[in-house]
């Protein structure tokens, strides 16, 4: 599997959006994470495209401008378990009560969405993924970038975001928590960080839910990581 480095990373949560609150929190993790109504500013979207787009969709985008800045560096790669779940509840509940649905809300529903909307938002015509794998998404999503990596790739961005499942399905969560988002810009080199399948058993000191588990090795504060399948380890 392909080597890789982190060139730039930033992520968002509410009571956690700086780069420094969480630097500060990586380093001594605790679950679950503080909850604000605080949303994600992202100035960078004009207001009338900003305000169709619910608090998920915009701390997607916002960790991945500010770590992609305003030019393209190349193939973009969403990573979500759920997706816009909550909004596809709230379809689902209008439909039952007889309502009609509205084309926007519809359209902003399906899995790929946050990424739909940065790339047209953007004018970006790079080759954009959208990957959900259970609780291995986060792992799932950069294995994607080491493909394209090792496909050509100079870099890649990847988003991770997740947020607690909705009323009725909250009981399928094992990890539920408040709405979290991270992004990390990351290059093909000859000795860095490594990311392997394996079938040994999870593990993973601080309790953590595997995107965060993911985002404290990528960020340098561990020196490797087994979880969900995979085995995230730096090389010596």
């Amino acid at each position: 599997m392909t080597a890789f480095r982190v060139c730039r990373w930033a992520a968002w949560a509410p009571g956690l959006e700086t780069k420094e609150a969480w630097a500060g929190w990586l380093a001594e993790p605790t679950w679950p994470l503080p909850a604000t109504d605080a949303v994600a500013p992202l100035a960078e979207v004009p207001a009338m495209t900003r305000r169709r787009i619910d608090p998920l969709g915009r701390a997607a985008l916002q960790v991945a401008w500010w770590v992609q800045g305003a030019e393209p560096t190349g193939p973009v790669v969403f990573a979500s378990r759920w997706g816009e779940i909550a909004r596809s509840v709230g379809l689902l509940r209008q439909l039952s009560q007889g309502e009609g649905l509205s084309p926007t809300a519809f359209s902003l529903s399906v899995h790929n969405a946050s990424s739909a909307v940065y790339s047209i938002t953007r004018g970006d015509t790079a080759n954009y993924t959208a990957i959900s794998a259970g609780p291995a998404s986060a792992a799932a999503g950069v294995c994607e970038a080491l493909g394209l990596l090792g496909e050509g790739a100079g870099q890649v961005l990847v988003v991770s975001v997740e947020s607690a499942l909705p009323e009725p399905y909250q009981g399928f969560d094992a990890n539920p928590g408040p709405l979290r988002a991270w992004a990390v810009l990351l290059e093909a080199v000859e000795r860095g960080l490594r990311l392997q399948a394996t079938t040994a058993g999870d593990e993973d000191e601080a309790g953590l839910p595997p995107d965060l588990a993911a985002l404290r090795f990528l960020t340098g504060q561990q020196p490797q990581l087994q979880q969900s399948g995979w085995r995230w380890s730096r090389d010596g």
